[in-house]
């Protein structure tokens, strides 16, 4: 198969790229790096004013054409800048789970903001005591008439502080544990609610949400009552293929500039040196694999298959080799690389030493390497539980 981006593909990232010259300012980076919040409003509806949002839904809901393949271009260049699209991505991803398993109400009015930038969906799956066995989910609903009452906490519900909804996962029935949980869309600006603050060690700022007699009305349950791990799969897949080919890519290009203008003993460029060299080229190998691999389940995408086991091949391989990549180049910059962004004579603007603590994360995000090596087995592979 042919992975290489095409004309059309190439056009639309210098479209991608002259955006992000005019909108992602210096400013907006830097209060994103310092508050660790991964979403601004303001980029957020110019990205809908260039038309740059909603590429890839159907113009019906106000999308824009843009095949799989190319929506890649798009995602690699705003993954690489670092710019502030998380909350897009999280509202995204809950809107398509709409789309297939939500009621036409439902579609009419959560669809049209989220294109429009309207909206912020945060996720609710992953609680304090549960890690990664989304299923073993402990917070209640219990029906109360026309509305279901919520008590529990979710962690990891990053932009929960700004949202507007929370993609809730709830137990509605103890006696099953796959086939006891509903999903809900709860509105976060209600008493019952409390948000508070968990830093991560890439400075991201991201929530643990409390639920004390929370409440939200029936016709914000998506999918059946105990249909919740089906809709949740749905809304995951399109996680289980996100890939970090592009942060990989903007390690290599900060350690590459590094090389090129760092001197070694004999006042040679560092990029001379042989096992820089060899280093670099590691990092670009893996790189070039972790990019081909993510465009391998968008080309899935755009024959109209399902890349089950594919999207998280790339997600395993990528977020691995990020981190090796990182811990690669932290140690070949030596002791310069502990100096982060803002700091005096931070090699790269600090990217290298972000990158660090960046990757460490990246084999959580979406589930654990364990868990895709999990799925790689039984979905890709045929193999037993």
């Amino acid at each position: 198969m042919d992975f290489r981006i095409g004309e059309r593909g190439e056009a639309l990232r210098a479209e991608v790229r002259a955006f992000l010259r005019e909108h992602l300012t210096e400013e907006l980076a830097e209060r994103c790096h310092r508050t660790g919040v991964a979403h601004d409003d303001g980029f957020v509806r110019a990205m809908h004013e260039a038309g740059l949002l909603a590429l890839g839904w159907p113009e019906e809901w106000g999308g824009r054409p843009c095949d799989p393949l190319d929506r890649c271009v798009v995602e690699e260049e705003l993954s690489k800048a670092e710019a502030p699209t998380y909350g897009v991505s999280t509202t995204h991803m809950v809107a398509r789970a709409i789309l297939h398993a939500g009621t036409d109400r439902q579609r009419a009015e959560i669809i049209p903001r989220a294109l429009r930038g309207e909206v912020l969906i945060v996720l609710g799956f992953t609680e304090p005591e549960c890690g990664s066995d989304l299923a073993a989910a402990r917070t209640r609903a219990v029906r109360d008439g026309d509305e279901w009452v919520v008590n529990g906490s979710k962690m990891f519900t990053t932009n929960a502080h700004i949202g507007d909804h929370v993609f809730l996962l709830a137990r509605t029935d103890t006696s099953s544990k796959h086939g006891g949980l509903t999903v809900f869309l709860v509105p976060l600006d209600q008493p019952g609610i409390e948000v508070q603050a968990v830093r991560t060690i890439s400075g991201e700022r991201t929530n643990i949400t409390y639920y004390r007699d929370a409440r939200v009305h029936d016709d914000w349950r998506i999918g059946e009552v105990n249909g919740g791990w089906r809709v949740l799969g749905e809304a995951l897949q399109e996680e289980h293929s996100t890939g970090f080919g592009a942060s990989m890519l903007g390690l290599l290009e900060a350690a590459e500039g590094w090389a090129r203008t760092a001197r070694g003993g004999a006042g040679r460029p560092r990029i001379d040196d042989p096992d820089v060299r060899e280093r670099l080229g590691r990092c670009a190998a893996e790189t070039e694999v972790s990019l081909l691999l993510q465009r391998r389940a968008a080309a899935m995408a755009q024959r109209g298959d399902t890349p089950v086991a594919e999207g998280p091949m790339a997600k395993l391989f990528s977020s691995e080799a990020l981190t090796r990549a990182a811990e690669d180049m932290f140690d070949l910059l030596g002791p310069d690389a502990v100096r982060s962004r803002f700091t005096p004579g931070a090699p790269e603007e600090g990217r290298v030493e972000h990158a660090l603590r960046f990757s460490l994360g990246t084999t959580i995000y979406g589930g654990t390497s364990e868990i895709q090596r999990g799925i790689i087995a039984r979905r890709g592979l045929g193999l037993p539980r």
